[in-house]
Parts: structure tokens; sequence; C-alpha cells
């Protein structure tokens, strides 16, 4: 059994879906047991309405998230960073060049590249949500405790 870092940043390109969606699931998971932040290589104008309804069906409130950059980071000490887009992964390794820290390219795509119907694009927000979902599990699974 691994041990669980005590800060971990998720950083994707704007903030404004895949790192406010990974911070929300692993602050689900598990709660204020590690220091979780996401930001984004750009600033986001606002989270994604999208991410807002498909992160609510799970029970998280994603109302209240404004996206972020790395220079707008409040912490910059993290055990493990990890990046969901190349663009991101690259500033992070940049990032981690003067910190003794893990950089993980989680590469996951952006739903926002889809179109169709509004349930096609809602669905592959939940593909992405869902996916996730499983890795924080595997990735930082909460030992002797319930699954969420």
């Amino acid at each position: 059994m691994s041990e669980l870092p005590s800060a971990i940043l998720f950083c994707c390109t704007m903030n404004a879906i895949r790192s406010p969606m990974a911070e929300g699931i692993m602050k689900l998971i598990h709660g204020r047991r590690i220091y979780v932040d996401s930001c984004g290589v750009r600033l986001g104008q606002e989270t994604d309405g999208f991410v807002i309804e498909v992160m609510d069906e799970i029970g998280i409130d994603m109302t209240t998230h404004h996206p972020k950059s790395f220079d707008q980071l409040e912490d910059s000490f993290y055990d493990q960073i990890i990046t969901l887009s190349p663009e991101a992964h690259h500033h992070a390794l940049d990032m981690a060049s003067y910190m003794d820290c893990d950089v993980t390219l989680w590469n996951t795509f952006d739903p926002s590249l889809t179109s169709g119907s509004r349930d096609q694009r809602l669905d592959a927000y939940r593909m992405v949500r869902d996916q996730l979902m499983m890795k924080i599990k595997q990735v930082f699974p909460r030992h002797g405790m319930a699954d969420v």
C-alpha cells in the first residue's frame, strides 16, 4: 500500500473543464486528507456549464469554482502534479524544475471539442468525468474506507 501524497495539483489548458473535474473528484474521495488544487496554462473565463451539470449528477458542486492559471496559485509546493493536457504537462515540468515533486501526464480528452446534440455533448463530459473518477480511484485508493 503506497502513501498518499499530501498535496496534489491537477492542471489542464484553461482550468475550466478537466482539472476542476479532477480536483472535485479527488476532494469527494479524500476530503481534506490531501490538499488538492487545480489550475490552467491559460486562464479560462468561467467553469464550463456542462462541467457544472455532470459533476452535480455525482454530488459535486462546481458553481463556486473560478478558473485560475499557474501564475495565480496560492501554494507552490506539491508532492504530485497531474497534467491532463500536453500543454499543461510542459508547463508543469518547468514548474517542477525548482521543486521536488512528481509530474505525471494523464492525457485526457477535451470534451468541449465534441459537437452534436446537447445530449451527445453531455455524454462526452460524462465520459471524461467517469474516466477521471476511475483513474483517481485506481491511483489514489481510499484504503480501509467504503468506496465512493
